[in-house]
């Protein structure tokens, strides 16, 4: 592996000082919109600057996006496909500096950056085999001589809004399927990690370049949630994938439902791990420090509680205490440190003024929180992973805030821990940690967990491509990625063939004249 220097990595990748920021494939367009400015959360510098979409130049790219849509559905899905793969291989050879751009513009380790760019390796191999694979179902007509079956057609152009803290993965799982399955894109980045998109698009317009690709297939439109709003409101983008708060997707939800788009919407979560009595409790720690502290709990499968026996909750909360003593918290490109910064300074008031509520609804800490200062913590945007002894009931257990506070709560018997569990209105991944088979088999059943996301002996966080991610309740019902979440970017039609000489009528009608 080459050691990138952060301004190597950003030569490599294409960005500058000053970056256009509305693309078309090939072209860059002109905006009026307002100038990005992007501070690595790492050390308060400034990246680069980024010129924002406005509405003209959103209305161009969609338009781009819509008369491409009507050339890329007609390239078959294998060869589509091919070209998907090439955008794997043009991954794999940059994933050291858009590993690092990761890591420095949104803050969570270089590790979890590089991490970050193999999800996006692992989805476009698993859409290159999805490109053979778009069947249908054939099914046996009532009627003499027929033939019906259902086919799966290109939907349109597919809108992505992604979140911050995965700035390109989750790109990746919407675009890849989409590519394969015949549509167009078209991506709104996060505002507080625009350079990402940049660099993504940048990646992807030389394998679309050399493969002869129409321009339109892969749009990016940079800017704030007025962007949102467009895209939202776009006849001419059936489908709108968004990632990010519950708030957010709401709003999303509502634009695009009242005229009849599809929303798929991937929000908030407040995970919990159940820790039975029954439990390794080696592996339940490891998995919990990870899922609670990993990316400085900005993940939206970051575990938010821990759901503890009572018979080993005093263990578990000493040995919580010690491995949280052991963390080293500092500039995510040293790979010696654990937990790098926030996203930014309003991220640290929110936890702040979280660890505030904890006190005021009578929860004590186990481990205190603070902002760190001093020298490495210029930025103002680190700050300790804090462990607090809650009830369920409390408000700011039932919020999901984005930052390292871990909740633990206690509990007597399994029907207990389960109503903990499901007690609060996000519903994305869930674990719980045991080694009795009628603990995993009812966590897993109809009376067990109420997420998307339910894991035995693992943690919350770490979700592999190959399964359909998303969850229920507030968090949205939404599926990306893998399994056969890619029927929602297609639309489902039923044929029936009649290959005989009359015309009968299903359901035995007679209409005889």
């Amino acid at each position: 592996m080459k050691n990138f220097g952060i301004k190597e990595a950003l030569t490599t990748l294409g960005i500058k000082s000053s970056n256009p920021g509305v693309s078309t494939g090939q072209k860059w367009l002109t905006s009026t919109g307002p100038t990005l400015e992007s501070y690595s959360p790492a050390d308060g510098k400034l990246i680069g600057k980024v010129k924002a979409g406005d509405e003209k130049s959103f209305q161009k790219a969609v338009e781009q996006a819509h008369q491409a849509f009507l050339e890329w559905r007609l390239v078959p899905a294998p060869k589509r496909g091919e070209i998907v793969r090439q955008i794997g291989e043009a991954l794999r050879k940059n994933k050291e500096p858009l590993g690092k751009l990761v890591s420095y513009e949104m803050g969570k380790s270089y590790q979890e950056g590089l991490g970050e760019v193999q999800e996006m390796i692992d989805i476009c191999d698993f859409a290159v085999g999805l490109s053979r694979q778009l069947n249908g179902l054939t099914m046996h007509s009532e009627r003499p001589r027929h033939r019906m079956y259902e086919q799966y057609h290109p939907l349109g152009v597919v809108g992505i809004i992604s979140a911050f803290n995965f700035p390109v993965a989750v790109w990746s799982w919407n675009a890849m399927i989409a590519w394969v399955c015949g549509d167009t894109c078209i991506w709104k980045p996060s505002e507080k990690t625009p350079l990402c998109g940049i660099a993504c698009q940048n990646i992807v317009a030389k394998v679309f370049k050399k493969n002869n690709v129409p321009e339109g297939v892969s749009c990016l439109v940079n800017g704030d949630y007025k962007v949102g709003q467009l895209m939202a409101s776009s006849e001419m983008v059936p489908l709108v994938s968004a990632t990010g708060s519950i708030r957010m997707g709401k709003a999303v939800a509502r634009t695009v439902s009242e005229r009849l788009g599809r929303p798929l919407l991937e929000l908030g979560g407040n995970n919990a791990i159940i820790i039975s009595e029954n439990a390794n409790l080696d592996m339940a720690i490891r998995g919990a420090l990870f899922g609670a502290v990993g990316t400085a709990g900005q993940r939206c499968t970051s575990t938010r509680r821990l759901i503890i026996h009572e018979d080993v909750y005093d263990e578990v909360k000493e040995r919580l205490k010690s491995a949280y003593g052991k963390l080293s918290i500092g500039n995510p490109l040293d790979p010696e440190n654990h937990v790098g910064p926030l996203i930014d300074k309003l991220a640290v008031k929110l936890y702040q003024a979280a660890l505030k509520k904890v006190k005021d609804e009578g929860g004590t800490f186990a481990v205190s929180g603070a902002v760190l200062k001093g020298k490495g913590y210029e930025s103002g945007c680190y700050v300790k992973p804090a462990i607090a002894e809650v009830k369920n009931s409390y408000q700011i257990v039932q919020e999901e805030t984005f930052a390292p506070i871990l909740y633990l709560i206690k509990y007597k018997k399994l029907s207990e821990a389960l109503q903990y569990q499901n007690g609060v209105k996000q519903g994305l991944s869930s674990a719980i940690m045991t080694n009795n088979l009628q603990e995993m088999e009812q966590f897993l059943s109809h009376e067990g967990s109420d997420c998307g996301i339910a894991n035995v002996n693992i943690g919350t966080s770490g979700a592999e491509i190959g399964g359909a991610f998303g969850g229920e309740k507030e968090t949205g019902g939404g599926r990306e990625s893998g399994s056969d979440s890619w029927k929602v970017y297609m639309r489902r039609q039923t044929n029936t063939i009649n290959f005989g000489n009359d015309l009968p009528l299903a359901q035995g009608i007679k209409f005889d004249i």
